[in-house]
């Protein structure tokens, strides 16, 4: 245990390292909101996979897979095609537009500079909702962090609680989006190669004669029937769908597109992503397939599978090397989302509504004590261990997003007519249906909220444009 707990030390004062290293070039609020757009293709494609795989990738996704079998495998279908959608057809535009609309920094500024918008209206709901289901995510990251410190180390939830919110809190409070992005390059790396090792240990185990039986048993259930979500085919596909859609909404990654450094690197970023995602998502179906055939149904929590092998396949030291890496998942994604609520806070709520010609100083400040009351509030919520998997809360906060800015953004970049009125209502729509979803159970309130909300949110915006331009000619005419 000793060799374990030296390597979380190593890996945890290495990130903080590295939040000090960039507190002492960030000088500018450009420089701790958004890097000021000089990000190499190889780290905006690593840190936007770290931060949106995050701890569902490494204890979520295997956790399915160990509990429901190969059905869940769709979830890695649908993450891919979202993935590669998203770099190939929003990446390059929101690149360039944000830039060309008075250099936007955030998604709530971009929203405002796109539709010319008069009113602050449309800045502060997207920073509302923004603010709303990233706390929730935030909730659920640190909450999936310290049943990790729980699992590893036999401490108290609450003090593993408190230990994970502090390390994550002091590296992006010091460093801002630069600390952010170089950390998450980094833990992206640990993530897929914790994965990929594991999954090749798991191939080698099972070429052995003592557990040939096992694998045969494994490979038999490889049929198109176990493919069959367990909804049925087309409802399941349907809703496991929203996968791929509400990719397109998640701030987190889309600030990764605005900050690459040219319009060119997001080709090249684009293949990285790809192919790391792929690596990575693969490796994680492999640990989950072979985990159940390893354990049998010997875990009484699946979604600790990957520990699990962990600790029975290494030596403790390598053990909390590939542990830190699950932890590196959980935090690459809770450091994004802490880093643009602070950003949300002080760019988009207090220059816009307190201090319109705030200097960079008081800026970087604001949104440093920003950053403090939503990781406290994301203390609080989580504190209260939940009952529910860690896929489960990643997913209601994800699709909360996907659900409010993907039709949004979407509409934004390829529908020049769109109105600021249609912005401001699918972002409402969009999150109120993907709330309503998350409440109400059966039928098709079993259906991933992110779907009907992606849906309802598409149909008003392109209802409200239409009438706003029916309403602007029948005026001219009369």
């Amino acid at each position: 245990m000793n060799y374990t707990y030296s390597a979380f030390a190593i890996y945890l004062l290495a990130m903080l390292g590295i939040g000090y290293y960039f507190y002492r070039k960030t000088n500018t609020s450009s420089d701790y909101i958004l890097g000021s757009r000089n990000l190499p293709p190889s780290v905006a494609a690593l840190s936007s996979g770290a931060s949106d795989l995050s701890g569902w990738a490494l204890m979520g996704l295997p956790g399915a897979l160990f509990a429901s079998g190969l059905s869940a495998v769709w979830i890695v279908v649908f993450t891919l095609m979202g993935v590669y959608l998203n770099w190939k057809l929003v990446a390059p535009k929101l690149r360039v537009a944000t830039e060309q609309l008075d250099n936007s920094q955030t998604i709530p500024e971009y929203l405002k500079n796109r539709f010319k918008a008069d009113t602050k209206t449309l800045q502060l709901t997207a920073s509302l909702v923004m603010l709303l289901f990233f706390t929730l995510y935030v909730a659920a990251g640190l909450s999936g962090g310290a049943v990790l410190f729980e699992k590893v180390f036999n401490i108290n939830y609450h003090l593993a609680l408190l230990i994970g919110g502090f390390v994550i809190v002091s590296y992006t409070f010091m460093g801002g989006y630069l600390a952010v992005c170089w950390t998450d390059f980094f833990q992206g790396i640990m993530m897929s190669l914790s994965l990929l090792i594991t999954a090749l240990c798991l191939f080698f185990i099972f070429n052995t004669p003592q557990m040939s039986h096992e694998l045969s048993q494994v490979l038999s259930k490889l049929t198109l029937k176990n493919l069959e979500p367990s909804d049925g085919w087309l409802f399941g596909l349907i809703s496991l769908s929203g996968w791929c859609i509400g990719y397109v909404g998640q701030p987190h990654v889309l600030v990764r597109f605005m900050s690459v450094r040219t319009l060119k690197d997001v080709a090249v970023s684009r293949k990285i992503a790809m192919i790391w995602s792929v690596v990575t998502m693969i490796s994680a179906v492999v640990v989950g397939v072979l985990g159940t055939a390893y354990f049998g149904k010997g875990l009484s929590n699946p979604e600790t599978v990957f520990i699990a092998l962990a600790q029975a396949f290494y030596h403790p030291f390598v053990a909390g090397i590939i542990i830190a890496g699950i932890l590196a998942a959980i935090m690459s994604t809770i450091d994004s989302q802490l880093l643009i609520c602070s950003t949300t806070i002080s760019e988009d709520l207090y220059k816009t509504y307190f201090r319109k010609n705030a200097k960079d100083k008081e800026v970087i400040l604001v949104a440093r004590i920003g950053l403090l009351i939503v990781a406290l509030i994301g203390l609080a919520l989580a504190f209260n261990k939940a009952d529910r998997t860690l896929l489960s809360m990643v997913a209601f906060a994800w699709g909360g997003f996907g659900a409010a800015f993907g039709p949004v953004i979407i509409f934004s970049l390829f529908w020049q007519s769109m109105t600021c009125q249609a912005a401001i209502w699918g972002m409402v729509i969009g999150a109120l249906i993907s709330l309503t979803w998350e409440v109400l159970e059966g039928g098709i309130f079993d259906m991933f909220g992110v779907v009907p909300g992606f849906i309802g949110a598409s149909m008003i915006i392109v209802l409200i444009t239409l009438l706003s331009k029916y309403r602007v000619k029948h005026q001219q005419y009369n």
